[in-house]
């Protein structure tokens, strides 16, 4: 079992929901069960599996949590660029956004690669 809270990437985590959620107050309203939605839930997901598989028994189980987490980077991540398309958030907003993304997603690929060797 690891000790969630002390992992870079988890904090990372928490810090790209809190920046999702600051994004989403500028969206539409009639957005609020469908992109925002989407958004919210894609961005929770990314630190809430990095502790899931941490509470796990055994390695292999933290790397299917890793696995889910990233994929769940993806999905925001294109939320985000339908939001751009939709002029919802700016192009600067989606760039700044996305590295982030991207420092999450390799650290989740070093996190894995670690459990692997």
């Amino acid at each position: 079992m690891h000790n969630f809270k002390e992992l870079k990437v988890w904090k990372a985590g928490i810090e790209i929901s809190k920046i999702v959620f600051q994004l989403c107050k500028a969206l539409p309203a009639e957005e609020k069960y469908g992109l925002i939605s989407q958004m919210i839930r894609s961005a929770i997901s990314i630190p809430s599996n990095i502790a899931e598989g941490c509470g796990r028994r055994s390695d292999k189980e933290l790397y299917h949590f890793l696995s889910i987490a990233l994929g769940s980077s993806f999905e925001l991540e294109t939320q985000l660029i339908i939001a751009k398309e939709f002029n919802y958030i700016s192009q600067e907003k989606l760039d700044e956004t996305s590295t982030i993304i991207t420092e999450i997603q390799k650290m989740v690929y070093g996190l894995q690669k670690s459990l692997t060797t």
